[in-house]
């Protein structure tokens, strides 16, 4: 009984939700749908499955900041990634829980010739809108398969999503500001706070030439919808092909600066050792560091999981998505021996540079027994996954050919 009053508090929510969407207006009461759960394939990976307003039933890792993870499962149902099913990550717990889209002003200032004050209306018709397919992916996804096991969120692979976004080009904000000689950054701050004052705001930077290439962009919508709350309503910043960390949510100010930003979160947080695999050895800590930056590649099997069985004897069509931070990927290996032979997938369609790209391979086992299935995606300049994970110690950039043992019965 009392599950079932829960779930009726909750539709009751939802429903008053829809209503005031528009405004963004959220209440951050989490109900776990009918006590569902999840066990990730890593060593205390057990989580509840729960349904914030204006998303379906998610991974919690935390409620307070909310930070929740997409079932794989989803990943197979199509190439773009559904608004309600798309990750949360938060580093503080003072998040707004609404916006009215009359009042919502966006600063520009620093050292630009006309400091602005832009209102939503006045932003989306500052420009063209442009519309851009890309993956957000979490800096930290996939951290709980790191071994040795390292602090932060445990995830496993849904910390990613691939979306539809509109919005202007930052660029276009940018020169109507009018930005002066000497600019070397741009910081970006959003509308959520840290619940204690002498915490660090969460605030980035993009160098100058980054922000003003054309591609960055101050989205107000995802496939084709206003941003949902949790996703950073109503305005975040997009930045193709780089980690999650610079997509700021929530979008209230942008600072042109004559220096390197030095807040806490470029100068000691999301920092990776400064070679080319951002890694050492397991236990060691890096000699220099670097903020991290674009994705490397990645490839995952999204139609077979851990332990499935296929038929003997049959073929099986295996499918799966391929994505990198910005060069396109030009081919995907699919192995069912374990990386011994490879056969090249059939590559799906190209949404763009930015996209999941999704591949497709058959499987025909010969005889009964365990498969070891593995993929591996190659960009258009070379760049592959490694056999074996590299490590670093906050358990950033996890990219190693991803295994599925299946059994054919």
């Amino acid at each position: 009984m009392e599950n079932q009053a829960r779930r009726r508090r909750f539709l009751k929510q939802a429903g008053l939700l829809t209503a005031n969407a528009v405004v963004g207006t959220t209440a951050l009461n989490a109900l776990a749908a009918n006590g569902d759960k999840v066990q990730l394939p890593f060593e205390n990976g057990g989580r509840e499955l729960v349904a914030f307003p204006q998303k379906r039933p998610l991974i919690l890792l935390t409620s307070r900041p909310p930070q929740l993870e997409t079932p794989f499962s989803v990943f197979n149902e199509g190439i773009l990634t559904p608004n309600d099913a798309f990750f949360v990550r938060y580093h503080w717990s003072g998040i707004p829980t609404s916006v009215d889209p009359q009042t919502y002003r966006l600063r520009v200032g620093g050292k630009v010739k006309t400091p602005l004050e832009l209102s939503l209306a006045e932003i989306k018709t500052l420009a063209t809108p442009v519309e851009l397919v890309a993956v957000n992916q979490c800096s930290g996804n996939s951290r709980g398969f790191l071994d040795p096991r390292v602090n932060g969120g445990q995830l496993a692979n849904g910390a990613m999503g691939n979306a539809r976004w509109t919005g202007v080009p930052l660029k276009a904000l940018l020169e109507k500001a009018g930005v002066q000689p000497g600019a070397v950054q741009v910081s970006f701050d959003g509308l959520d706070r840290p619940p204690l004052d002498n915490s660090p705001d969460f605030v980035k930077a993009l160098d100058i030439d980054h922000a003003l290439d054309g591609e960055v962009m101050v989205a107000w919508s995802m496939n084709g919808e206003d941003l949902p709350m949790l996703n950073g309503y109503p305005l975040r910043l997009v930045v193709p092909g780089h980690y999650g960390t610079y997509w700021v949510k929530h979008l209230s100010s942008i600072q042109v600066l004559d220096k390197q930003f030095d807040g806490f979160w470029m100068q000691s947080a999301y920092r990776i050792p400064d070679n080319a695999g951002a890694n050492v050895e397991p236990g060691t800590a890096p000699a220099h560091t670097r903020p991290i930056g674009r994705f490397n590649v990645r490839s995952f099997i999204t139609s077979l999981t851990e332990g499935a069985s296929v038929p003997a004897g049959r073929e099986t069509v295996v499918r799966g998505i391929a994505f990198d931070g910005g060069y396109g990927i030009a081919e995907v290996a699919f192995s069912a021996d374990g990386g011994h032979t490879w056969t090249e997938a059939t590559l799906g369609k190209d949404l763009g540079k930015y996209s999941f790209r999704e591949w497709r391979a058959v499987l025909r086992p010969s005889r009964k027994g365990n498969y070891d299935l593995r993929v591996r995606a190659v960009n258009r300049i070379g760049q592959s996954q490694p056999m074996t994970a590299l490590w670093n110690p906050p358990g950033y950039m996890r990219n190693v050919v991803e295994t599925t043992r299946v059994k054919a019965v």
